[in-house]
């Protein structure tokens, strides 16, 4: 018997007819064991998914989200405000995939299918800012420069990579921001090259190298970077076990917060799960397992 009578698969239209069938080819069927009803819903124009999930989620026992970050991030704005929220499952469909390896999910969408369906439901914490909700990072300066400054064709043949090189020909011309930071415990006024907000482990397909970064406790992890070293960023963004914070004390702070507001003196872009679309000031707060979603029984 299926775990859930109404579902709804929201899956990604930038891919061609033949490529589209073909993946539903390889997971539709994997689902329909698990779900006894399902709608499938095929994006076409930005916001798409966000308004699917508006409108189908308080119906629907799980949504699962087919695609990458960007539809993740339009998924969870459309199911965050709902009083009845359905279950989530992620299966990977873009360039980083970033949440679903936070998740650890599978990146091949057969073993992913099965994995979620096999797996159990957990608690995962959100993130809402003044101008919605995000899963996985918030950031000003290089980040946000870097997503920016990524190169469209660069993004289509390299992929991945693609993040790399932008933040490569990006630090080169970073200048340090001038900033005001409220957290739950203190108040920090400084300059700074880039300010992130991490609620899960992975950006860029690389993990935080901070072992205690968690997402069901209720808290964010803030990193303030000072300086436009290419050796902090490396230190950070490869996949290191630990950071030698007492190497980079001068470089790199670290806190843990419920609650984040900044100021910067000049109005800057904000980087949202990759989405640069708002700017400061900025206020964010951590809701404590705001989703249920499907993982995997190892994760989180």
């Amino acid at each position: 018997m299926a775990e859930y009578k109404k579902g709804i698969l929201i899956y990604n239209g930038n891919a061609g007819q033949k490529d589209a069938e073909k993946t539903l080819g390889v997971c539709v069927p994997i689902i329909s064991q698990h779900v006894e009803q399902l709608l499938l819903l095929q994006t076409k124009k930005p916001l798409d998914a966000l308004e699917f999930c508006r409108e189908h989620g308080e119906e629907s026992d799980i949504v699962i989200i087919l695609g990458g970050d960007g539809t993740v991030h339009e998924c969870i704005n459309g199911l965050g405000g709902l009083v009845n929220k359905p279950v989530i499952a992620i299966l990977p469909g873009g360039t980083c995939n970033d949440f679903s390896r936070t998740l650890g999910i599978p990146q091949n969408l057969r073993k992913a299918a099965e994995c979620i369906f096999e797996g159990e439901v957990r608690g995962v914490d959100a993130a809402e800012s003044t101008s919605g909700y995000f899963l996985n990072f918030w950031g000003i300066g290089l980040i946000a420069e870097t997503s920016e400054n990524i190169n469209d064709t660069e993004k289509a043949l390299l992929g991945r990579v693609s993040y790399f090189l932008s933040a490569l020909r990006t630090i080169k011309s970073m200048k340090p921001f001038t900033f005001k930071l409220e957290l739950d415990d203190r108040v920090i006024e400084d300059e700074a090259i880039m300010v992130l907000l991490a609620n899960g482990r992975m950006i860029g397909t690389n993990e935080l190298p901070y072992p205690d970064i968690q997402i069901d406790d209720g808290l964010a992890d803030i990193f303030i970077i000072k300086e436009a070293s290419f050796t902090v960023l490396k230190e950070i963004f490869t996949m290191k076990d630990t950071i030698d914070w007492d190497h980079l004390d001068s470089q790199l702070q670290h806190y843990r917060t419920s609650i984040m507001k900044i100021e910067t003196e000049e109005e800057m872009n904000c980087d949202t799960d990759g989405e640069v679309y708002s700017s400061t000031p900025e206020s964010i707060r951590i809701l404590h397992q705001h989703f249920k979603m499907l993982v995997p029984k190892v994760v989180i």
